[in-house]
């Protein structure tokens, strides 16, 4: 094995992560044409709804049972960041904020002490497939910022930077820097936030025959590159044929190269938080004791209630892109501008 791969892990659901990642999962769903509740024109016969995870006629319904996706549910300790590639993802939370965002944008929230949330994937199109594919990735948080107050940002896709640093190189930097390109700036008590804490989020596209060698991150840096799309890659003069994980010493010289096909990589990177982890489903703390508290909490509390009429909102299949912040606030997507591609 190459000197710069440390080792090499297959592709589940989800996907597996080191420090200071706790999470990855990547959805792709063929969803049909919608219908007038937003979910797919199509019977639902023979799926376990609540709780569908089964890929049927190419497409889940999650937890949702009109429409696809993830009603309301409690996380606390850890940010999660949501990289909707294509579709539609409707957010509502218990602090009474709420969004609609896709098409290349990134929502990342701190759930910090606790925060209650859905995450629906409404169907738009009544005329044509709804196809929806999106990450989610989990960051801990240290346990000095664990019961910080929630908090989430847009990154909307027009703001998140596009570096071509070789031909047929295409990198969308989520988190981290890119040469002198950089991501948009996290949630303020995110683990991303600190300097020295090296976190990127990248995804990277290769066309066929195209190659990048990766720079290098500091010493203790944790580099993971997930080969989720194409047939063939070489990473540092190893041939994969095949979708995997690919752990990587971060110093070490990185080339990677497609082969005949286009290749799709998404690589996580960050300085470990060296932390105990307890976790029990959506509540990620340092010690028992402290998930046993945040049970009664959420039992006693609920994080903050629940505004909505339903545990499954979505808005107005004319909605736009937007997002209402508690207190209020709200955004729209910007329009979308030409793109700055710049040497990585």
């Amino acid at each position: 094995m190459s000197a710069a791969i440390l080792t090499l892990f297959e592709l589940g659901f989800p996907w597996a992560t080191f420090d200071p990642f706790l999470f990855c999962v990547h959805h792709e769903d063929f969803y049909p044409a919608g219908n007038d509740a937003l979910g797919p024109a199509a019977s639902l016969a023979g799926r376990n709804l609540g709780m569908d995870f089964t890929i049927k006629d190419g497409w889940r319904m999650y937890h949702g049972d009109v429409v696809p996706g993830f009603p309301r549910h409690p996380h606390r300790g850890f940010e999660t960041v949501t990289v909707a590639r294509r579709g539609y993802i409707d957010h509502s939370d218990s602090l009474g904020a709420t969004a609609r965002y896709g098409e290349g944008d990134v929502q990342w929230m701190t759930a910090g002490q606790g925060i209650v949330h859905a995450e629906m994937f409404p169907l738009l199109d009544k005329g044509a497939p709804n196809t929806c594919e999106l990450f989610q990735i989990w960051l801990n948080l240290p346990a000095a910022d664990k019961m910080v107050e929630p908090h989430f940002s847009m990154l909307w896709a027009p703001t998140i930077p596009v570096v071509r640093p070789a031909p047929g190189v295409e990198i969308r930097v989520v988190a981290g820097a890119v040469g002198e390109r950089r991501a948009p700036a996290p949630p303020p008590n995110s683990w991303a936030s600190r300097a020295d804490a090296e976190v990127a989020i990248w995804t990277i596209r290769l066309a066929a025959r195209a190659g990048w060698s990766l720079p290098p991150a500091p010493a203790g840096v944790q580099r993971t590159l997930y080969y989720f799309r194409g047939a063939g890659l070489s990473v540092a003069d190893r041939s994969l044929p095949h979708h995997c994980g690919i752990r990587l010493d971060p110093q070490a010289p990185a080339r990677i190269e497609a082969g005949d096909s286009e290749v799709e990589l998404l690589l996580l990177q960050g300085r470990p938080i060296g932390e105990p982890v307890v976790q029990h489903g959506p509540f990620v703390m340092n010690h028992p004791a402290e998930i046993n508290q945040a049970i009664r909490d959420y039992q006693r509390t609920g994080f903050g209630g629940w505004p909505w009429s339903g545990d499954d909102p979505v808005h107005p299949r004319d909605a736009g892109r937007f997002a209402v912040h508690a207190g209020g606030r709200r955004e729209t997507a910007p329009p979308a501008k030409p793109e700055k591609a710049a040497a990585g």
